[in-house]
């Protein structure tokens, strides 16, 4: 399946940086083909530690120590990507920072400056840190171009897939533009109207957390126009709903060049809300619907056809949702569906293609709930000492605690493996004293946009026109989501312009 890319070449860009000398951008031979980029929301390395202790009663990923001694302790892997090579990664917005010693030598540093999903998933997608709440667009209102626009406009095939709604902010970063994360009915409708090729989640209107059928569909996020155009193929999308459908998808039951939606029958998580008191991981009755696991090889199976390779995201969006509420039972439920769709992903990759040409990336947005161990803070949340969790096999660990009920400004594990990897070891940032070396958020963005598939035909996937899928009402700029260098210029001259009061520019007054 080749996609046919739709290349914007706005005329202010060119301008811009017409005589300047061309970018010394190389496709390098270990660059990858295929990039898998899975995000556990939330998941960080506590969140990892607590599930392995579940599984096995141990954990490589555990932490013991004084203040200025804190050390991780040595435990063997549980997972298939703990084999993977292995970074950390910082998460802040724009106008953020992360200072390692602090975050070791005081409990409460992490609490201040974290990101949301929006900033977060738009830092990893664009390769540019905004304010938390913003998807895509810079802070003239801007849409700026993301990894997935890149693969359209090299001719590859794109997609996202999310155990939460398709139009939440983390697969939104991949597939949508908007000023407001919380723009919903847009943000579907834009998803909707995009030329990526596998569309995957949550957010059904005629179904409620617990998979059974509403009296009256709620139509609040997703509109009741958008809802029937998937339904009865007008949108040209092939619809999937039933658990059956998604699973002859995952089994390879593909038609070629054809775009596929899948709309789980549950309205905003495939299991985290879903009815029950959670008691215990699995104690409640599970909804009837798809996983995560099944999901990835179909969306998998969809976009390997594209003979020239593709970008994906695949989100295991509930962990952030139990973090959030610091549910311990549900957060291993989680946690455990997110893993199976890494393992179906490692499956998908050493049968179908290989890692000689696809890159798997295993990480998180951020940390959700701050889960660690018992009786680490004290009075006002100072104090004590960094604990390990402990507990035993097949038992919720008792040696854990949530200390929020928020995201936090810890850097995040981020594994990975396949080609690219060596490209990633080399842009280290700095080194946390106990997790290790460390990259940005906005690395792995950067090295897809300007060196691995940066050149001729990179773009928005607009049309020469000038028109775009951008949803009516929206502040996001109809024409220009820009290549990467352009947008850069134009960002960093309208800043100077504003500065030195040449020009009145107002936020979204810039059209291109």
């Amino acid at each position: 399946m080749r996609i046919n890319a739709r290349i914007a070449a706005p005329l202010v860009a060119t301008s811009l940086v017409a005589g300047m000398a061309a970018p010394a951008y190389a496709q390098e031979s270990n660059a990858p083909k295929n990039i898998i980029y899975m995000v556990g929301d939330g998941m960080g390395y506590g969140h990892i530690a607590y599930n392995n202790i579940y599984e096995t009663g141990q954990s490589k990923y555990t932490v013991d120590g004084e203040f200025g001694a804190v050390t991780e302790q040595p435990g063997e892997s549980v997972q298939t990507f703990e084999d993977f090579n292995r970074l950390s990664m910082t998460t802040f917005p724009n106008g953020g920072s992360y200072d390692p010693e602090a975050a070791w030598g005081s409990h409460t540093y992490v609490d201040e400056g974290a990101t949301d999903s929006a900033a977060a998933g738009t830092a990893m997608a664009t390769g540019m840190k905004v304010q938390n709440g913003t998807l895509g667009v810079s802070a003239y209102g801007h849409a700026m171009e993301n990894t997935s626009e890149r693969a359209i406009a090299q001719g590859k095939a794109a997609g996202v897939v999310s155990s939460v709604q398709f139009f939440h902010a983390t697969p939104a970063a991949w597939s949508a533009h908007n000023k407001n994360r919380n723009n919903y009915t847009e943000i579907a409708n834009e998803i909707i109207k995009s030329d990526l090729s596998v569309v995957m989640g949550a957010g059904h209107p005629e179904y409620d957390d617990s998979n059974v059928k509403r009296d009256t569909p709620d139509y609040s996020a997703l509109s009741q126009a958008d809802f029937e155009s998937l339904k009865n193929g007008s949108a040209g999308w092939q619809y999937v709903e039933a658990k059956e459908s998604f699973e002859a998808l995952a089994n390879g039951d593909v038609e070629a060049d054809k775009k596929y939606f899948g709309l789980a029958p549950v309205s905003t998580t495939l299991q985290q809300a879903r009815a029950g008191a959670a008691e215990a991981p699995y104690s409640d009755p599970r909804n009837d619907v798809t996983d995560l696991a099944t999901m990835t090889k179909g969306a998998l199976n969809v976009l390997g056809q594209d003979e020239d390779g593709f970008h994906v995201m695949i989100e295991g969006g509930a962990i952030d949702w139990t973090g959030h509420a610091n549910d311990s039972a549900r957060e291993i439920e989680e946690v455990q569906d997110f893993n199976a769709a890494v393992d179906a992903a490692v499956a998908w990759v050493e049968e179908n293609s290989s890692w000689d040409e696809t890159l798997l990336i295993v990480t998180a947005d951020h940390e959700t709930g701050y889960l660690s161990g018992a009786e680490e803070r004290g009075e006002g949340g100072e104090g004590v000492r960094f604990n390990a969790m402990n507990g035993e096999k097949g038992i919720i660990p008792e040696g854990h605690d949530w200390y929020s009920g928020d995201h936090t400004n810890q850097v995040v594990p981020f594994f990975f493996k396949g080609a690219g990897s060596e490209d990633i070891k080399a842009k280290v940032t700095g080194t946390d004293p106990v997790r290790g070396d460390y990259i940005d958020n906005t690395t792995v963005a950067k090295l897809t946009l300007e060196d691995w598939w940066f050149g001729e035909g990179s773009g928005n996937g607009g049309d020469s026109t000038g028109s775009s899928s951008q949803p009516e009402g929206s502040s996001v700029s109809s024409g220009f989501a820009g290549a990467g260098i352009a947008a850069a210029v134009i960002e960093a001259l309208a800043a100077i312009a504003q500065a030195t009061g040449l020009v009145k520019i107002l936020p979204g007054d810039l059209r291109f």
